[in-house]
């Protein structure tokens, strides 16, 4: 089974993303001013991410949910740096995982303003 993670979009990282393939398919939020991309996880990433951040769940919508701030920074950044909603970006973030859980356990005490 798939699942997904929705990503918020907004101007900013909108030009960042805007001239990518997949920037055809973000939906709008809020009367359109927030887009989300929707990216597809695998089985085997899905349970990966959920092994990793144990609050993290899964929703009635089939979406991975709770996912640490520091998690989904890194997810969308490694989508604009790769060009890829695919396993390159999930591998980029595997990478750094351990930086992400560091930043995460942060999380509990002070969640960061968008950057």
């Amino acid at each position: 089974m798939t699942y997904k993670i929705g990503l918020l979009i907004d101007e900013k990282r909108y030009e960042a993303i805007k001239n990518l393939p997949f920037a055809t398919t973000l939906k709008s939020m809020f009367g359109g001013d927030i887009r989300v991309l929707e990216i597809e996880v695998d089985e085997e990433t899905s349970r990966r991410i959920l092994a990793e951040f144990p609050a993290a769940r899964v929703d009635a919508r089939g979406f991975l949910e709770d996912l640490p701030v520091a998690f989904k920074r890194e997810l969308f950044n490694a989508v604009v740096s790769t060009g890829s909603v695919g396993r390159e970006a999930f591998e980029k973030v595997f990478a750094k995982i351990d930086e992400i859980k560091q930043a995460a356990a942060k999380e509990k005490e002070y969640v960061p303003p968008p950057t």
